[in-house]
Parts: structure tokens; sequence; C-alpha cells
């Protein structure tokens, strides 16, 4: 059935902005800055990277997006245009690994900003409970009312970009100097990090994480075969200039010093030198509120994965799983296995940073990163297309899935770089789930395969 086209060029833009302006840049900004080794070009250089990359990328899928008779974005896209034996095998990662990951993680860090907030102890612990909290309270709000949740999105989206516009204009006539370091804090300075900047993409991989997302919405836009590519090209360039204004309205308040020195406490400060002590608080109560409205946007897309996978038979239990709430048109198996594979994560990440396994990244940036990896088979099927003459602009068609290609790989080697022991690791884990189910694909409904 053919969807109606009723966004124009305008509404598409705003979509895919209010999409894909999330949490990351709040708390990856210094991270982002620490892999530069304090140098603000270099920054700058790697965030227009991170466009790059999600400019093709989003372009080249929204050629599948607009050709696909099925709705369910990147696994819908496998199941047609690849096999549904490697839309089961994408669907067990992102079941497993993808979402998961970001929920723990954005979950922990909503953590950090209430302790901010509160001016509670800071400790890991604390951290990660308040973080166990938080999903858990999101879990159940989602689960009881899928309306409440879309509520509350509506109102963070507002929200976040508050902070990032008003500290990005702030920014702009700064003229105060930087402010002193506290004594607690031991000064980080700029340093020489050669190639190693290179490692700032895992951040800025997760900063512009949920693009993927935006071209679920191709087939309601009207002649989204030409207004697409358009708005695909349009709203990442918004979204880098919101994130570049905010990024270089941080370093102009608070200096690169303070950032590296300080971390996710920097932003704290960009609120007291602005406002004094109230306009800290001020300002970390909008942060925290746009964190909470990411946590609330993954776990009311990630606790609908599991019943969707076993709507297709592609886990195990899925007759189980597919078992639906008359009231609330949600399995409770579903939401319930979604919430438990969250809960072990937080766990495997408390553990991480316990240890400081990842050199100061998160599980989440290496499956964000694996991810990229995934599209460049989808990449190449859209070359496919043009090869075989279904997709006839060679820009569409050659161009795009090429950058796209080329866009994966510099992420890949980013997130190698970030940590050279453990990233390939975690990939090589993500990419035997795939494997798993691919082989649990094969065993299922392979008689409705055809063989593309």
């Amino acid at each position: 059935m053919k969807e109606r086209e009723h966004y124009g060029l305008s509404t598409a833009v705003s979509m895919i902005v209010g999409i894909s302006i999330g949490s990351g840049i709040f708390f990856k900004s210094d991270d982002i800055l620490q892999a530069t080794g304090g140098s603000v070009w270099l920054g700058v250089l790697v965030f227009a990277i991170g466009a790059f990359c999600v400019i093709f990328g989003s372009i080249t899928l929204s050629q599948l997006a607009s050709r696909s008779t099925k709705r369910g974005g990147v696994i819908s896209y496998y199941e047609e245009f690849v096999s549904p034996r490697f839309a089961s095998a994408f669907g067990w990662f992102q079941m497993l690994v993808y979402f998961p990951t970001i929920t723990a993680v954005v979950s922990w860090v909503s953590g950090i900003y209430t302790i901010s907030l509160l001016n509670l102890t800071m400790t890991l612990e604390l951290q990660t409970l308040l973080g166990f909290g938080y999903l858990s309270f999101f879990f159940l709000m989602n689960y009881l009312s899928y309306k409440m949740g879309g509520r509350f999105q509506n109102v963070t989206t507002i929200v976040k970009m508050i902070p990032l516009i008003g500290v990005a204009l702030i920014g702009l006539f700064w003229t105060q100097e930087a402010p002193a370091l506290p004594q607690d804090i031991v000064a980080v300075e700029s340093s020489v990090v050669g190639w190693g900047f290179l490692a700032a993409l895992a951040p800025i991989a997760f900063s512009f994480d949920g693009w993927i997302v935006s071209t679920s919405i191709t087939q309601e836009v009207k002649d989204h075969r030409k207004t697409m590519p358009i708005a695909l090209t349009i709203g990442p360039l918004i979204v880098l200039s919101v994130y570049l204004a905010f990024f270089l309205g941080m370093i102009a308040i608070v200096g690169t010093e303070y950032i590296l020195s300080a971390g996710d406490q920097a932003i704290s400060q960009v609120g007291n030198s602005i406002f004094g002590a109230s306009g800290e608080k001020i300002l970390l109560a909008f942060v925290l509120i746009a964190i909470l409205g990411v946590v609330n946007g993954v776990s009311l897309g990630y606790i609908r994965l599991p019943q969707t996978l076993a709507s297709k038979n592609m886990v195990p239990f899925s007759d189980k799983i597919t078992q639906i709430s008359d009231k609330k048109g949600l399995s409770p198996y579903a939401a319930l296995t979604a919430y438990l594979i969250t809960v072990f994560w937080l766990a495997v990440h408390y553990l991480t940073q316990r240890y400081d396994v990842l050199a100061g990244g998160d599980i989440s940036e290496i499956a964000i990163v694996f991810s990229y990896v995934a599209y460049i088979l989808l990449y190449v099927k859209v070359m496919g297309l043009k090869k075989s003459g279904i997709i006839k602009s060679p820009f569409l068609g050659t161009v795009a899935p090429i950058l796209g290609v080329t866009g994966s790989l510099v992420i890949l080697l980013g997130g190698i770089v970030a940590n050279p022991v453990y990233s390939p690791l975690f990939l090589l884990f993500s990419g035997s789930i795939c494997v798993l189910g691919y082989l649990y694909g094969v065993r299922g409904n392979t008689s409705e395969e055809v063989e593309r």
C-alpha cells in the first residue's frame, strides 16, 4: 500500500533535524576535544567529517526507503533488498547490542547530570544507580502509556534546542576571560595527537546517531525522490551548524583547558559563567531534561523491537513474544526482554567504566561504529540497483553510495584508533551476534526467502 505523501521540504528538513539532534553533543564535546588534544580546528574538522558521513549515508539509504514496500526502517531494507536472513542478523545486533547499549549509556549520563544538579557526591555507583532508576521508569512508562511517552518526547525536543542555541549565541559575543579551574580538578593542557585525532570520530558518530531513523519518513514526503536528497543534505548541514555553534560557544565561554580538565562538568561552569550559580542549575536542568528525552525516545522505539522481530519469526520464543496486550497493543514479553537486556548492558558499562577498559569511551560508541559498517552492505545494494538500471541518477546510484562507504570506513578507523585493543574485540563480538542471527534466520521462514 502506498504511503500518503503529506510532508513538504521544510517539514522534512525540520523532522530530520529534530530526529538527528540528540544528547551526545552535551556530554561528548569534551571527549571530542580530548581526542584532538585541545585543537579547536581539528574538532571542527571531525564534526564536518561526521556530517559528511551522515549526508551521503542518508541520501543513499533514502533510495531504498523510497522503493520499499515494507515499514520498519533498516531491518526492512535488509529484508526486502538483501535477504530475510541478513535482516535477522541485523535485527539481532540491534536488539542485543545497539539499542540496549545506547539506552544504558544515556541513562547513566542522566545520572551524572542529576548528581551535578543536586550537588551530590559524584561516584560511579550513584551514577549507575540513578541510570538504572531512569531506564526502569521510562521502560515502565512507555509500556503503560504510549501516548505519555510521545508527549514527553515532544516537550524534550523543544527543550533540548534551548541550551544549544543559547550557548551558541552567547558565545558569539563573549569577551570575558576563561574561569579558573577548581582546586579539586587536575589541569589538562593541550597536546599534539597526530593522527590520534581520528579517535574523535567515535563520539562524533554518537552525537550524530539517529539520522538513520530519518530515512523511514521518505515515502511520506511529497515527490520524495527529488525532495529527500535535498532534505537529507540541508538537514545534516543544519545539525552540523548547531553542533559547531554550541561547541565553539562552550570554548569561547570556558576555554579549551577547562573543558579538557573538567570533562562532563564543564557544562555546569558554562551556566555559572553566564548567569551565576542559579544559571548553572538552570542550564543543568535543561540539559538533563534533554538527555532524559533521549532515554525516553530510545526506550520508546526499543521496547517494540523484540515484538517486530518475533512477528517475522526471527528470534526464539517468537510465539510467546508476539502475545500482545489487548489494551496496549504491545507484548509484555517484548517489553520485558528489552528491559532485561538493557539492565545487563548497564552492568557491563559499569564494569568497563570502573576498570577504564575503554580508555574514556563507552560501549555504545563501538556499537554505533559497527552499525556504520553494517550499512555498507546496503550502500553496495544501491550501487547494484544503479547497475541494473532501476536507479537512473549517477550521483544517487554511484557517487553517494561510494562516499557513504568511504564515510563508514573512516568511522570504523576512528573507532579502532580510539581503542585499538578492545574496539576490534567488541566489533568481533557484534559480528558474532549477527552470525547467530543469520543462522537463526536460516532455520526460520527460509521458504519465503528469495535470494537477491
